[in-house]
């Protein structure tokens, strides 16, 4: 695959769109912690080379590029959503809710969106769902680099709240380690209780 390009944002423009955000969100997957969005309008006359799928770049490279996203865009919004809203909302309304308040954050108002695999219907904007987006297009390749870096910091913090679960290493996913912990000393504050992996490893704790 050639990797992303602006085919999505130069067909928004032709339509009269030139502010396009790409919209994308890290965390769907994790046991712990938040889910959290990030927007990014780019701009075509400061390319930034080598974006991609967050999940595809290296740490160092991805902070890296996250830093040139913040500093060459027209605009970057940010949003999160807590593990209490993914378990009360689910975690598609949790990923909504985070993507409408990275949006609502932005400083410039967007006149088309693009997102990766999900649509916001109480959002009035034009919009485009495109599965696999953040290996399609530049604008959302962008905001999943930004939001996996924010929440990487954020996973980092409550490594040091919580260090038994090494949410350093694992960023709340569920590695052997992790899901070890979890049957060893029960969940924590952050931990998304209804998933099944905190709950059947957490049961283990408790029961002893």
């Amino acid at each position: 695959m050639a990797g992303p390009s602006w085919h999505y944002e130069a067909r928004a423009e032709r339509s009269g769109r030139a502010l396009v955000a790409g919209i994308d969100e890290v965390g769907r997957g994790s046991l712990a912690g938040p889910v959290v969005a990030a927007a990014v309008i780019l701009r075509r006359d400061r390319p930034i080379e080598g974006l991609d799928d967050s999940k595809l770049i290296p740490p160092v490279r991805r902070e890296r590029l996250a830093r040139r996203v913040l500093e060459e865009s027209v605009a970057v919004g940010l949003g999160l959503a807590t593990p209490e809203e993914v378990e009360s909302c689910n975690v598609l309304g949790a990923t909504r809710i985070a993507m409408r308040r990275a949006i609502e954050s932005l400083a410039v108002r967007p006149q088309h969106l693009l997102l990766d695999a999900v649509k916001l219907p109480e959002v009035d904007l034009p919009q485009e769902s495109i599965i696999k987006g953040d290996q399609l297009s530049v604008s959302i390749a962008a905001a999943s680099i930004v939001a996996k870096v924010l929440r990487d910091r954020v996973m980092g913090h409550y490594a040091s709240a919580y260090p038994e679960f090494g949410f350093g290493a694992n960023k709340g996913y569920g590695t052997p380690a992790h899901l070890r912990a979890l049957a060893r000393v029960g969940p924590s504050p952050i931990h998304r209780r209804t998933y099944k992996g905190v709950w059947g490893q957490g049961m283990l704790a408790f029961g002893r």
